[in-house]
């Protein structure tokens, strides 16, 4: 699979020119989103051992599962450093069915229109801080890239809900995978705006759209900063709407 198209989204963003003498002594970008590798597999399940197992006793993913997904399938993960520091990140697989089922835990299915998301955490130093809805919308977004996905689909416990809701996905029903005692709801989101992606990344000016995306990006971001937390995935959800609103319409080829 190319991922030519998707690359861009995945640029770090650019800091504004400065003079040689006033540059700063290191060269990591202040924050910067791209795929994960095996070499971070260790502080990915740092990261998700503390958030998961004080609230649901378990992980997700164990260390070796990161490696698995990590290896298969890097390009359907996200990672958001800053100054190289791993401070949030997304897993996911691709899957081949309309729901989930035990298998969708550990394999992934290349042929699959379906993407799995498996866990999304965020470094316990960098919550409350809206990092959760600005990482999910970015990742979202960059789905849009990839022109074999149609939908992006995940499981949560039932608290969960109305976090994912309000980043725009809909309830599925009950998920037939339990863990232990633990049950959960399963939860869907349409992966839309592949014709602008496949069809006219030239012909509308790619970087343009990659240059929309990281403006929307700090807007979000400084949005949540000065919101209460029950407020931060709404605005999340609004500019999602917006984006869908304001896309260029696909050239006639």
């Amino acid at each position: 699979m190319s991922l030519v198209g998707a690359l861009p989204f995945l640029k770090p963003r650019l800091s504004p020119s400065v003079s040689p003498g006033r540059q700063r002594r290191h060269t990591l970008p202040a924050s910067e989103f791209r795929p994960l590798n095996t070499q971070d597999a260790i502080s990915v399940f740092e990261i998700e051992k503390e958030a998961f197992i004080s609230v649901s006793g378990d992980c997700p993913l164990h260390l070796d599962e990161v490696r698995h997904f990590l290896t298969l399938c890097p390009e359907l993960s996200m990672g958001w450093f800053e100054e190289g520091r791993l401070v949030a990140f997304i897993i996911g697989s691709q899957w081949d069915q309309d729901r989930l089922t035990l298998d969708a835990l550990t394999l992934h299915k290349p042929k699959g229109s379906t993407v799995h998301i498996h866990v999304l955490a965020v470094h316990r130093t960098f919550r409350q801080q809206g990092k959760g809805p600005i990482l999910m919308w970015r990742y979202l977004q960059y789905l849009r890239c990839l022109p074999y996905v149609r939908r992006a689909v995940l499981m949560c416990e039932d608290f969960l809900v109305p976090f994912y809701q309000k980043s725009g996905f809909k309830v599925q029903g009950r998920c037939s995978i339990t863990v232990a005692s633990l049950t959960f709801t399963e939860m869907q989101y349409p992966v839309r705006g592949h014709a602008l992606m496949r069809r006219n990344s030239e012909a509308i000016g790619f970087p343009q759209t990659v240059l929309l995306l990281e403006e929307q990006t700090q807007r979000l971001e400084s949005v949540l900063l000065l919101e209460e937390p029950i407020q931060r995935s709404e605005s999340a959800l609004l500019l999602e709407e917006e984006t869908q609103r304001t896309e260029p319409e696909p050239a006639d080829v």
